[in-house]
């Protein structure tokens, strides 16, 4: 492992795919265009575009074959093919399991012995494909009060995985915004509306901007703008109620939800299938992040 290997294999846990060959396979890295214009009225495509440059002296040495790019309305796609036996492709798919999609890989246990820098480098890679920061990325309604967000696919491994992750660097997560019923239709109002499966969505890691800034983003118009947002949120939040894990925090009364239908779903994992949680941290819990 190096800082190179964990960028890469960032990337592909967060918004890649693998087609596998019989002796040959490519790996695809979608980098989406989260807003066609960012805050500053600039198209974010060509932000991405600019960015392709520093991404490809990262991981290029590393891959040591071509490089392929092309640009989607929606997205821009990096991808990669080599020989199954090559060793880069056997670490990748022994890091990532069997997985050919971000949404049934694994978040191997092994990525918890990588160090301090490969574990920014992972994380950063990660954020890069699936991670934003914009002006509407506020908590509490607060001005100022600025946050990253991380969308995850329906992996619930990973999610915490990566809670976890960035815990073991005291980067602490304000909150996980959790595809499950009691937190995605709490109030079960798609569910009335004949929208069963509307709860079915991606979680979402929210990490308030300053304290992200150690990882920060290769893709330039995210890495400007978290600076930018960044100094905002220190303008109006002390740094030192922004360090703190949920578990440091004092938290309100518990507000009960009611019961939803959905909260057996088969789809669910077994530690948490037909039970109910009223806070997103007694989910948290259950699954495994937590002091």
């Amino acid at each position: 492992m190096n800082v190179e290997m964990a960028y890469l294999l960032g990337m592909v846990l967060g918004n890649g795919t693998i087609q596998r060959g019989d002796n040959r396979s490519r790996i695809t890295i979608d980098i989406p265009h989260k807003n066609i214009w960012t805050d500053d009225g600039l198209e974010a495509k060509i932000y991405v575009q600019a960015s392709l440059h520093d991404i490809r002296d990262i991981i290029g040495p590393l891959i040591g074959a071509e490089l392929d790019s092309y640009r989607e309305e929606h997205s821009t796609k990096i991808s990669f093919e080599k020989n199954n036996n090559d060793y880069l492709m056997r670490e990748i798919f022994r890091m990532l399991g069997w997985g050919v999609r971000h949404q049934t890989m694994e978040f191997s246990d092994e990525l918890f012995t990588m160090t301090r820098d490969e574990i920014k480098s992972f994380v950063r890679g990660f954020a890069d494909v699936t991670g934003y920061i914009r002006k509407s990325n506020i908590a509490f309604g607060k001005k100022g009060a600025h946050r990253v967000y991380i969308e995850i696919p329906t992996n619930w491994d990973m999610v915490i995985g990566l809670a976890n992750l960035i815990k073991s660097i005291d980067v602490p997560v304000q909150t996980i915004d959790f595809g499950h019923p009691n937190f995605r239709d709490s109030k079960l109002k798609k569910y009335n509306e004949g929208k069963r499966n509307y709860w079915k969505k991606e979680h979402q890691l929210k990490i308030w901007a300053n304290e992200f800034m150690p990882i920060g983003f290769n893709i330039r118009h995210k890495q400007e703008a978290l600076e930018r947002l960044s100094g905002e949120l220190l303008e109006v939040m002390d740094p030192e109620k922004t360090h703190k894990f949920y578990w440091q925090r004092q938290t309100g009364g518990k507000k009960e939800k009611p019961i939803h239908p959905e909260e057996n779903d088969e789809s669910l994992p077994l530690c948490i299938r037909g039970k109910h949680f009223n806070k997103w941290q007694e989910l948290a819990d259950t699954l495994g992040y937590h002091e």
